[in-house]
């Protein structure tokens, strides 16, 4: 009991102490006790608002009246400190929301525009749809104006979310109100040009052509100025493409062309795209002549076509298992008789399909052929490849492929985990333990766990024995065999019943 008192007391000592330090150190100077002390106070109280709305304990209903307990006063510049705290947490928009309305209700004039942009942005990123549109609407309720990111940060966030027609209902809202955000107020019709071009793109990046085009009807007055013109096409064009509906992506190239309208690579990659998958799945025969008629008048119109265009075509080719065509295409590019040189993600394409398809060989061909033209791939070209091969369980070849990524100095990490892990399950464990010290010999943090090399902890992939096909009269004598085995089996039970009883 004594050491107990004695322990209270000198920690009570040393608190003592240390509070008479700060003291001293506080009012070493003439008015240095009081800035301090205020300065501290208002850090301590602006770091407990933040605790409240952030990472607070408690239901929305006890924000408010932790807030009021706190006595803060409300200023734009807290605000938004508070508003950058909460974007490090992803589930603080509803608190948020309430921290909003108290300050509101504190100060009406205290909140500007910046800190409503500021929390909308916020609740968009974060995800939080309904507290971003509660926040929306009182934006609308009190007659502010978003700024023009804002705005295509929440239109753009609406979309990907799969609530197109929640985005053009807010921008019919917000226009109907004269909300709509603006760029430059002195020059006549941006409100409309920014905020429409914004929808339009908005709407087309996910393949929404169809309310794009609505949006265009609209606005075709404003938008049939130069270069919106343009901009509207292409992205029109984009969006059909992204659908997938190649009618009205012609219709859509047709009309740019038609107009004068400057038409560029990515445009012409984006109809061969959704053409070449069109074809991928109704007619992979006619893969090869529509894409070189496109790449044909790419050429005819001034654009010439480079390895991504020819990689869009290997892509498919690639997925209908169209071998052949599939290394024509890359034999025209090696001659240079396509217009362009392949890179390695043209050589990766077919090198995958012949992997895939059990040539081994001619694969493994066309990699050494690639090292020696020059062209350096990235790791990823061998970590897919490596991939493929201890996928069909071809694990020799698939180390032969990683000695030659070793040779590239290409060492990377995934790599080794998938190789370590196929070895070790494959009953291998030996050649996976000298993987792993020659990882940890090269600095690498391992992702794979070191319990993959013992035996006793580590289940080995046990391959099925492959079906042998049977002739008719093989299959027959099977049949019979199994038809008499469940008629013993059905009497033997019978008999096994009737002695019971």
């Amino acid at each position: 009991m004594r050491a107990v008192m004695a322990t209270v007391v000198r920690r009570r000592m040393a608190a003592f102490s240390r509070r008479s330090a700060l003291a001293l150190a506080a009012g070493s100077g003439p008015g240095g006790r009081a800035l301090c002390s205020s300065a501290t106070r208002d850090d301590e109280l602006e770091a407990a608002v933040r605790d409240v709305v952030c990472s607070g304990a408690g239901s929305l209903d006890e924000v408010g009246v932790r807030l009021d307990r706190l006595g803060v006063a409300v200023s734009p510049a807290m605000v938004r400190r508070v508003i950058d705290s909460c974007s490090e947490r992803g589930d603080s928009g509803r608190r948020l929301l309430r921290f909003l309305s108290w300050c509101q209700s504190k100060d009406p004039e205290g909140l500007g525009d910046e800190a409503f942009d500021r929390a909308i942005g916020l609740l968009a990123r974060m995800g939080d749809h309904t507290a971003m549109r509660i926040a929306i609407g009182d934006v609308e309720k009190d007659g502010r104006t978003m700024s023009s990111e804002t705005f295509t940060v929440v239109v753009e966030t609406l979309v990907k979310a799969g609530k197109e027609d929640d985005a053009v209902r807010l921008f019919r809202g917000l226009e109907r109100q004269r909300l709509l955000p603006q760029r430059d107020a002195a020059v006549g019709g941006e409100i409309i040009w920014s905020s429409s071009l914004t929808m339009v793109q908005a709407l087309c990046m996910k393949g929404h052509a169809r309310q794009a085009q609505g949006v265009v009807w609209h606005h075709k007055s404003e938008l049939s100025v130069e270069p919106m013109v343009s901009i509207v096409q292409r992205s029109l064009l984009h969006g059909w493409c992204v659908h997938g509906n190649a009618k009205e992506a012609r219709r859509a190239l047709d009309d740019i062309k038609s107009s004068g309208s400057p038409l560029g690579l990515p445009s012409f990659n984006d109809y061969l795209h959704c053409l070449c998958h069109r074809n991928l799945k109704f007619n992979p025969s006619a893969l090869v002549p529509e894409a070189m008629d496109i790449l044909a008048e790419m050429r005819s119109y001034g654009v010439a076509p480079d390895a991504s265009s020819f990689n869009i075509l290997l892509s498919c080719l690639g997925r209908a298992r169209r071998v052949k065509e599939a290394y024509r295409v890359l034999y025209l590019m090696r001659e240079g008789k396509a217009g362009c040189s392949p890179d390695w993600v043209s050589y990766y394409l077919v090198v995958r399909v012949l992997y895939l398809t059990g040539r081994i060989i001619r694969g493994k061909r066309l990699v050494d052929d690639m090292l020696e033209g020059g062209i350096l791939p990235t790791a990823k070209f061998f970590h897919g490849l490596i991939g493929i091969l201890c996928g069909t369980e071809k694990v020799d070849q698939a180390l032969d492929m990683f000695k030659l990524m070793k040779r590239c100095q290409l060492v990377d990490t995934h790599t080794y985990d998938l190789l370590i892990e196929k070895l070790c399950r494959n009953g291998r464990f030996e050649v996976g333990k000298e993987m792993w010290d020659d990882a940890k010999k090269n600095g690498l943090v391992l992702g794979c766990s070191e319990d993959l090399l013992d035996p006793l902890k580590t289940e080995v992939f046990r391959p099925v024995r492959r079906a042998q096909k049977m002739s008719p009269q093989n299959y027959k004598c099977f049949v019979q065999n199994k038809k008499i085995t469940s008629v013993g089996t059905r009497k033997k039970g019978a008999a096994v019943a009737a002695t019971r009883k």
